[in-house]
């Protein structure tokens, strides 16, 4: 009895020489509408499934594989004779190779001007449902959903030896298209609207893997998560790697903290991350400029870490980069990564003869849209929305007698973005676009205050800071004050606030609460 295979892919990317390599082996091909005439017009011997129905597709297309003559060959188990019995007497045969791969949903609704009609009809109901059975009966059947596979497959029908695990290998990889699939069209009609339904599930594809995770005798892997509402490629998980080794679990927890921050400035900056947490963020309209200032605010942890810059690098900006020093050693300051959404050609050239360098070329993280985080706990996973607020605290309150200046309000708001990148407890202080010291993941927030004026040292006289949440107590800004720190912004709330005013009414200060706040563990 030959062989018999279904060849129905959305994707041809290889089938017809892989479709007249089966033919060449005696395979029976058997292939719906498009597919059909693809393989017939590049000379492929290949039957309609009709055939195997006795009936035509109908509804347009919607129906053309679920029947009887198809599932019933596909799911029969050959190795229960009251199945192929079974068979028999209606007169069907058995189907050992079906090759599928569905209707291009994502791609569908990523189109602004989609409508719900024309997505619903981008949901493919007969090619999960044929490829699912295949899968189930994996034993006996082949189920093929990647053309990677074709290869592999003609060898096994040619040396006529498909192991059991082999084909459970290939049955994972169909369940597990299909239940991607799915989550894509659950997700995207779910839409914001419904953020946290009972049941959830998410798409995932791998980028790369790596060397090890956090530490070497951990395991770990890079994926992309696949969210038909997100239609705009963003963040470093679809950056483009133009120079370096490969990237580590750790390098892209810092690369990711980094290239968010930048994004979320709108004048041009410089982003300085170390261990997931900024050490320098500086604006000017000079980047070299801001480069320099984000730098001196903590050359030492500077030193190793990662560079983010939310506007093209220049000559200037790669000269200065390449011509920066540790301050203690005296040596070529070591960057493990350089990011920006471009890179000048010139600057490009001067940046690689760092051999050791990642640099990256990456989409900007669309601050201000609505996204959800994901993050893993033991046995589970939290859920929420990224924190993107892209404007203002709207409810901003002078609480101080002191109004703020028109300059400390300014550093305010500008302190106000950059700690919401800072570790919780967070505190930083910031004068004129620059964040000269940052106190970050204590666990009471005086320590953090103590730790950001320290870092500041004299810059501290004159600056503002910023609390990510309440002051709970007076002390927070005593230290402040104590530094020289004309203006704070906290998130305000607190029961002692009348304490922390009265601080500041004392030493001239102002204080503004923002109703906001912006923990980030």
């Amino acid at each position: 009895m030959p062989l018999r295979a279904i060849l129905a892919p959305y994707d041809k990317t290889g089938l017809p020489p892989f479709a007249a390599a089966l033919a060449e082996l005696a395979v029976e091909l058997y292939a719906t509408g498009n597919t059909e005439r693809v393989l017939r017009d590049a000379g492929v011997p290949v039957r309609a499934v009709s055939e195997l129905t006795g009936f035509p597709e109908i509804l347009g297309g919607r129906v053309k594989t679920l029947h009887p003559g198809v599932h019933g060959g596909i799911l029969a188990r050959r190795d229960v004779p009251e199945h192929l019995a079974e068979l028999e007497q209606h007169g069907l045969a058995t189907i050992d190779l079906v090759v599928g791969g569905l209707y291009p949903f994502e791609e569908t609704v990523a189109r602004p001007d989609v409508t719900l009609a024309e997505a619903i009809e981008h949901i493919d109901i007969g090619g999960p449902t044929m490829i699912r059975a295949a899968a189930k009966n994996f034993a006996h059947v082949l189920p093929v959903i990647d053309p990677a596979d074709y290869n592999d497959v003609l060898d096994a029908l040619r040396s006529g030896s498909a192991p059991l695990e082999w084909r459970r290998k290939l049955a994972v990889k169909a369940f597990q298209h299909v239940a991607s699939y799915d989550t894509a069209v659950a997700t995207w009609l779910r839409g914001f609207e419904a953020p946290f339904p009972d049941q959830m599930t998410l798409a995932l594809t791998k980028r790369s893997e790596l060397r090890y995770g956090e530490n070497p005798h951990q395991l770990g892997a890079l994926y992309r998560l696949t969210d038909p509402r997100e239609t705009v490629s963003q963040g470093i998980v679809n950056a483009r790697v133009l120079h370096g080794k490969p990237l580590s679990y750790v390098n892209i927890l810092d690369a990711d903290a980094a290239w968010t921050a930048v994004c979320d400035f709108a004048e041009p900056t410089v982003v300085i991350v170390k261990h997931m947490t900024p050490c320098g963020i500086a604006s000017r309209d000079a980047l070299a400029e801001a480069f320099a200032l984000a730098f001196a605010a903590d050359p030492i942890s500077a030193f190793g870490g990662i560079i983010a810059i939310n506007r093209p690098v220049d000559d200037a900006l790669a000269q200065a980069i390449r011509g920066t020093k540790h301050p203690t050693s005296g040596q070529r300051l070591f960057v493990e990564i350089i990011i920006a959404p471009a890179f000048g050609e010139g600057a490009l050239a001067l940046l690689q003869k760092s051999k050791d360098v990642r640099i990256l070329e990456a989409p900007p993280v669309r601050m201000g849209e609505r996204a959800m985080e994901y993050r893993g706990v033991v046995g589970g996973m939290l859920v929420q929305e990224a924190d993107r607020i892209a404007s203002d605290p709207p409810e901003m309150r002078v609480l101080s007698r002191r109004q703020p200046t028109d300059r400390e309000l300014a550093d305010l708001l500008y302190a106000w973005r950059c700690v919401k990148h800072v570790k919780s407890n967070a505190v930083v202080v910031v004068r004129d676009r620059v964040m000269v010291g940052m106190g970050a993941g204590q666990p009471n927030r005086v320590m953090s205050a103590r730790l950001a004026v320290a870092a500041a040292g004299e810059q501290a006289r004159g600056a503002v800071s910023a609390s990510d949440a309440l002051i709970p107590f007076p002390d927070t800004t005593e230290v402040c004050a104590a530094a020289g720190v004309t203006a704070v912004i906290q998130t305000g709330g607190s029961i002692r606030d009348e304490d922390s005013v009265a601080v500041c009414d004392a030493h001239g200060m102002a204080l503004v609460t923002t109703g906001i706040r912006h923990f980030k563990h």
